[in-house]
């Protein structure tokens, strides 16, 4: 049985890894630009900013060090108090030509080793001073989108990222796609890979992972591991709806441009007006807003 989550806390997931700029005039590129829009979205009531980096001068998605090590750097410096988690969902995609292996890969691949797709991060926490508190595994291949492209994530890969950031110290976030992504993740606790709480992010809406609809929810919340602590999301339109419906099963909730532009029909929204409009929403249902010193104690970070 589920139980509506009165102390809910929100993740707001700055800019997503498009290969192209969106239209919206608030989509962040620069580091200090996605720096900017992770503080005001902390200031309005986010106790987690979820981080991908561009390349400053072209605005496509990067996995290099020094632009999230100057985003960290930013709003460490800022003195606010938010949550920090850095993606290590880049370098899986490989794209499959038509003819099989004569002309596979395709344009776009990244695919690099599981080291590599970690590599700022292990850099920052070997540095020292900009390490994240959190950073991402996702649980799980997946066909993205209608072409040829798929998402490469495989069990060993998978193992060999929740090692490393036990190793450094840092929290996962385990990003689940799909019902299968989940079965995974009791695998690797059943393993010793993961430290209690388990910390799951169920996204919902992505072509072709589970779809953005109640019951494929209340399915894999019902299959969640005992004593996790959970969050979810919905791409564009849903995005709000999802606020509702991850609180009354007991979730917290995820927002940001990552997942959706608007704020309304036609309007685009900045993440702060995101954050805000996923606050009013949950502070109507009658729940509160965790601040980051709550939510680092709830998630046992540092511990």
């Amino acid at each position: 049985m589920t139980t509506m989550n009165s102390n809910v806390f929100i993740t707001c997931a700055i800019t997503g890894d498009d290969t192209k700029l969106t239209k919206s005039p608030h989509c962040p590129v620069t580091p200090e630009q996605i720096a900017q829009s992770a503080i005001d979205a902390a200031h309005a009531g986010a106790a987690v900013v979820h981080i991908h980096v561009r390349d400053p001068e072209s605005g496509i998605f990067s996995m290099e060090t020094r632009h999230y090590r100057e985003v960290v750097k930013r709003i460490r410096e800022s003195k606010v108090d938010v949550i920090v988690n850095l993606t290590c969902g880049m370098g899986g995609y490989i794209c499959i030509g038509d003819q099989g292996l004569t002309n596979t890969p395709a344009p776009g691949t990244d695919f690099v080793s599981q080291e590599e797709r970690m590599r700022h991060v292990i850099d920052l926490c070997h540095e020292g001073l900009y390490r994240p508190d959190i950073a991402t595994l996702d649980c799980g291949t997946l066909n993205f989108g209608d072409g040829n492209r798929a998402y490469i994530s495989t069990p060993d890969y998978l193992r060999k990222g929740a090692g490393i950031l036990r190793d450094l110290g840092v929290k996962p976030e385990l990003e689940v796609f799909d019902t299968g992504n989940l079965w995974f993740v009791n695998q690797l606790l059943k393993e010793g890979l993961l430290a209690a709480p388990t910390l799951i992010q169920l996204c919902t809406g992505i072509a072709y992972g589970v779809p953005a609809d109640v019951g494929h929810l209340l399915a894999m919340v019902n299959s969640l591991p005992a004593d996790c602590i959970w969050s979810s999301f919905a791409i564009s339109r849903m995005q709000m709806p999802w606020v509702a419906q991850s609180v009354l099963l007991g979730g917290n909730v995820r927002v940001g441009l990552e997942d959706n532009l608007y704020l309304s029909r036609g309007v685009y929204a900045s993440n702060a007006q995101l954050v805000t409009k996923a606050r009013t929403i949950i502070e109507a249902m009658g729940a509160q807003i965790l601040t980051p010193a709550q939510t680092r104690e709830r998630l046992k970070l540092g511990a």
